[in-house]
């Protein structure tokens, strides 16, 4: 039996400047709403290289040292995975400017609950900002999904 999974990569990164942190109104309709900048890992690329490429694709910002801090993750229909790494810094330079994805703005971290979240994004604010969580998993459970923090 082979122990090879088919994934799909994708990353998060949560850029803090005091109390606020850089957000995005993403417009995708596939997930929409407030969010931080991401997107997905190139064939080659390391999953650290992919965020710091995303983030200045969207926002216009060259970020240093991002730190994982978590994952997200889930077993599709057709067996393959969904792992979502959650980076975070503090340490960008560069001119903010919004992209096809979204517009990017800062707003104070303390008013995100307020704001039109993209689906579970308060969930992934805990795996960002609570040291004791690192994984926000999703399980299939009698025909719906369960979502587990660890």
């Amino acid at each position: 039996m082979s122990r090879e999974i088919k994934a799909e990569i994708t990353n998060l990164c949560m850029i803090q400047d005091g109390t606020k942190v850089l957000v995005q109104n993403r417009l995708a309709k596939n997930w929409p709403g407030i969010t931080f900048p991401g997107g997905h890992v190139d064939p080659g690329e390391s999953v650290t290289d992919s965020v710091i490429r995303e983030v200045k694709e969207e926002t216009g910002l060259a970020i240093e040292h991002p730190t994982l801090c978590g994952i997200k993750d889930w077993t599709r229909d057709d067996g393959s995975r969904y792992l979502l790494f959650f980076y975070k810094t503090d340490k960008f330079s560069g001119e903010l400017q919004s992209s096809e994805e979204g517009e990017v703005f800062w707003a104070e971290l303390d008013a995100l609950p307020g704001m039109n979240l993209a689906e579970d994004m308060e969930a992934n604010l805990r795996v960002f900002l609570e040291d004791d969580i690192s994984e926000f998993y999703y399980d299939r459970q009698n025909g719906g999904w369960e979502s587990q923090l660890f």
